[in-house]
């Protein structure tokens, strides 16, 4: 009896009310429920006191609340249900790297880290490349003349400070 008393003082009673006790623990408190009917009254108990401060504590909802719950209700209620989706078929599946006639596209093996261009690209890249040499050979250029003239500049300014001691 006095084991009894001491696993309902233990608190256990409490967390398994608040749900906070493991499976096992909650296996134990059960049968000890069926077993001993002072668990079974100390439980009923404090269950209902949790109620209690529960309903105590409970903010209620402003009157308008319920009404608008209605609301929402019907229009569920009154919508009428969606047409089901009708789906088109499907041609059969092509083979994935089926040629048609007007498509034309330059060979690449499949283990090949390569693209496959299409054959009408292939100007378009080779003009890119070409533009691209031509703008690198005129920044090449002007870096090369820019550098030529910075040195002129120098020398000018040499040549103006040389004129101005001598005077």
């Amino acid at each position: 009896m006095n084991d009894i008393q001491e696993y309902i003082e233990s608190g256990i009673l409490e967390l398994y009310v608040l749900g906070s006790v493991s499976e096992e623990e909650e296996r134990e408190l059960l049968t000890y429920k069926e077993k001993f009917p002072e668990v079974k009254q100390a439980l009923f108990e404090l269950e209902t006191d949790m109620e209690r401060i529960a309903e105590q504590m409970a903010i209620k909802p402003p009157p308008t609340a319920w009404l608008k719950i209605q609301e929402n209700l019907n229009e569920l209620i009154e919508m009428p249900e969606p047409e089901p989706l009708r789906l088109k078929e499907l041609p059969p599946p092509q083979e994935p790297y089926q040629r048609k006639r007007d498509q034309q596209y330059i060979e690449v093996e499949s283990e090949s880290s390569h693209i496959r261009v299409h054959k009408s690209w292939r100007w378009v890249l080779a003009a890119i490349f070409v533009l691209g040499k031509i703008f690198l050979g005129c920044a090449i250029y002007f870096y090369l003349e820019n550098r030529q003239l910075s040195r002129e500049i120098d020398d000018m300014r040499l040549e103006i400070k040389q004129l101005q001691h001598t005077k």
